[in-house]
C-alpha cells in the first residue's frame, strides 16, 4: 500500500474512531434511541420552526406550491390573539397548582410506603393504577363525580359552587390540575420509592439517636437526601403539564367554559389542524418550547442554588 492510500485509511480510522467513541458497544446501544429522538423531536421541532415563519398551508400530496417568507408574521398574529395569551395564563395557573402539588403528594406518599405497612405492595399498585389507566376510561368517571348532578355536589349540597366545577370559569383549570396530580402521581411515586432506597438508614439511626421524631427525621434526613429526585419530578411535572392537551379537550369540552380551561397545546391545535392554519400553530408551538425551556433552566437553577 502506498503512503498516501495508508494515510487515508489512517484518516478515515480516526474519524470513524471520533463517531462510534472509545465503547462501540455503548454506541450501538445508543444508537437506535439517538435514531428515534432525531425523527420523533428534532426533525418536527425544526420543521415547526420552518413552517413559523412561512405561510404555510395544507396541499394535495405532491403538489407544487409558494409558501412564502413572512418573517414573524405568525409570531405577531399569535402574541396579538387573547385565546392564545389567555392559553398560556391558564398553563401558568395550572403549572402553579399541579406542580407544588405533585413534589408534596408525591414525596409523602412514598414516604409512607417505603415504611414497613401493612398491605404496603396493594396500595404501591393502587396508586399507580390511575398513571396507566387509559385517560377516557377515568375522564368518565371524573365526569360522573364533578358534573353539576355529580357525587360530589351531591355530597357538598349547598355549599356546591354555582356554576359547578368543569364549567366555572374560575374553577375549570384548577379542577383539571387537581385531576392531572390524581392521575400522575403514581409515576412519581415510584420516582420518589426508588431514591428513597438510596437514602442510608445510618442517617435515620443517628436522627433517632439525638432524638428526633418521625417528622423532624422526615424534614432534616429524607427531604435532603431525595433532593436530586424532586429536581426530576419538578423538570418532569412543568414539562408535562406545559404539553397538557388531553385533559381539558376531555374533561370541559375543548377548553371551555369560553377558554378559562385552554392550553397552548389545545389552542395549537384548534389553530394549525381545525382551522387550517399550521404556521400560526406552529408558531405557538415555538413559544411554548422556548417558554418551557426558560422555565426549567429558572426551577434548576433554583434548586440546584438551594442544595
Amino acid at each position: 500500500m502506498r503512503p498516501r492510500d495508508r494515510a487515508t485509511g489512517g484518516g478515515v480510522t480516526r474519524v470513524v474512531g471520533r463517531v462510534i467513541g472509545k465503547q462501540p458497544i455503548g454506541t450501538a446501544f445508543v444508537t437506535p434511541y439517538v435514531v428515534f429522538l432525531a425523527a420523533v423531536f428534532a426533525y418536527p421541532l425544526g420543521f415547526a420552526v420552518y413552517m413559523s415563519f412561512h405561510d404555510y398551508f395544507f396541499a394535495a400530496p405532491g403538489a407544487i406550491v409558494d409558501r412564502p417568507w413572512v418573517g414573524f408574521a405568525n409570531y405577531a398574529t399569535v402574541l396579538s390573539d387573547p385565546a392564545v395569551r389567555r392559553s398560556f395564563a391558564n398553563v401558568g395557573i395550572f403549572l402553579l397548582i399541579n406542580v407544588p402539588l405533585t413534589v408534596v403528594l408525591s414525596l409523602l406518599l412514598a414516604w409512607s410506603l417505603n415504611a414497613a405497612i401493612r398491605w404496603r405492595g396493594f396500595f404501591r399498585v393502587s396508586y399507580y393504577v390511575p398513571y396507566v389507566t387509559a385517560s377516557v376510561a377515568v375522564v368518565g368517571v371524573w365526569l360522573f363525580l364533578f358534573n353539576s348532578d355529580g357525587l360530589v355536589n351531591s355530597v357538598l349540597g349547598p355549599l356546591a359552587p354555582d356554576p359547578s366545577w368543569l364549567v366555572n370559569s374560575k374553577l375549570a383549570m384548577p379542577t383539571v390540575a387537581i385531576y392531572v396530580t390524581w392521575k400522575q402521581l403514581g409515576f412519581f411515586i415510584l420516582l420518589y420509592l426508588a431514591a428513597l432506597q438510596n437514602v442510608s438508614k445510618d442517617l435515620y439511626e443517628a436522627a433517632s439517636m439525638d432524638g428526633a421524631g418521625r417528622w423532624k427525621s422526615f424534614r432534616n434526613v429524607t427531604v435532603p437526601g431525595v433532593r436530586p429526585a424532586t429536581t426530576l419530578v419538578v423538570l418532569l411535572a412543568t414539562v408535562t403539564g406545559a404539553n397538557l392537551f388531553t385533559e381539558p379537550y376531555l374533561l370541559t369540552g375543548g377548553g371551555g367554559p369560553d377558554g378559562a380551561s385552554a392550553s397552548p397545546v389545545l389552542i395549537m391545535y384548534q389553530r394549525g389542524i381545525e382551522q387550517g392554519n399550521p404556521d400560526v400553530g406552529s408558531a405557538i408551538g415555538v413559544l411554548l418550547v422556548i417558554g418551557v425551556l426558560i422555565l426549567a433552566l429558572v426551577q434548576r437553577r433554583l434548586l440546584d442554588r438551594e442544595s
